[in-house]
């Protein structure tokens, strides 16, 4: 097990760069006030990581909140991710540009795809390749990449993705996957932790038995659940109560067992796109 610190705690990249392992998602977070003060919010109570992506529309308001803080920059671990129109070699480096004009940055932490276009990901991967080596992104990966996807890209690529930012919850764990990335130094990273707040609605005896043993709410338990099992985590909230409650995680420690039988929760239960079966 990876040692679990605190909020402004690190996992170690393939490259050396240290990505904080809980941070803050703004998927749906509309670009008005709410994700201004989420950002803000969360990067004054410890945050140092904000994802965001093109096609969320709201990078503006993600960077009006980054300026708001009390939080430098380069204090930041800020992610974007070019999205499935944009892909392509020429089209990202200028989807990049335009994230990036969006945000009100001069660079990124981690630049992700978004998800794996058929007979685009190789290209827009030389060009995220480029913006690396250029020094305009501190790390590139991808997202909703199977072990397939990996495969193909890792015939040609020449760096190795740093990460892979899957849909994970105790009910999609995907295991094998998780294995093949450790394997290849790639970073597993969760989005949805809580199945769009569908983890809630469980039966009260799945969860009941860890959060009264722990003291802690199924938040918390999923949240720990997944960076004991190595894995980063960007719950998304716009409340000031949720997200500060999100990073109420680093005073108790899951057992094996009980890590174990989270894992046994495991159904294979997407509540976003199969990666394999999604309409680009």
């Amino acid at each position: 097990m990876k040692k679990i610190t605190d909020l402004q705690g690190t996992f170690a990249l393939n490259n050396g760069v240290e990505i904080p392992y809980l941070g803050l998602g703004t998927y749906l977070a509309d670009n008005d006030q709410d994700v201004v003060d989420a950002v803000k919010t969360a990067l004054n109570l410890g945050y140092r990581h904000i994802d965001t992506a093109a096609i969320y529309k709201n990078e503006e308001g993600v960077g009006k909140g980054i300026r708001q803080s009390n939080v430098a920059r380069e204090e930041v671990f800020l992610v974007s991710k070019v999205w499935n129109a944009d892909q392509g070699y020429e089209s990202t480096l200028k989807a990049f540009e335009a994230s990036l004009e969006r945000l009100g940055v001069e660079y990124l932490d981690l630049y992700l795809i978004h998800w794996p276009v058929a007979g685009k990901y190789k290209d827009t991967w030389r060009a995220m390749e480029k913006l690396y080596r250029e020094k305009r992104i501190r790390a590139i990966g991808v997202s909703n990449f199977l072990r397939h996807h990996l495969e193909d890209l890792l015939e040609t690529a020449e760096i190795v993705p740093m990460v892979n930012q899957m849909e994970f919850h105790p009910y999609l764990v995907q295991q094998d996957l998780i294995d093949f990335c450790n394997d290849k130094g790639v970073q597993y990273e969760s989005w949805s932790p809580f199945m769009h707040g569908k983890v809630f609605d469980a039966k009260s005896d799945v969860f009941d038995g860890l959060t009264g043993k722990y003291n802690k709410s199924i938040a918390q338990i999923i949240l720990r659940y997944n960076l004991q099992k190595g894995i980063v985590a960007i719950p998304k909230s716009i409340h000031e109560n949720r997200i500060k409650s999100n990073a109420d995680i680093f005073d108790f420690e899951l057992t094996h067992s009980d890590i174990n039988y989270l894992d046994s929760l495991d159904k294979g239960e997407h509540t976003g796109p199969d990666p394999d079966n999604f309409d680009f």
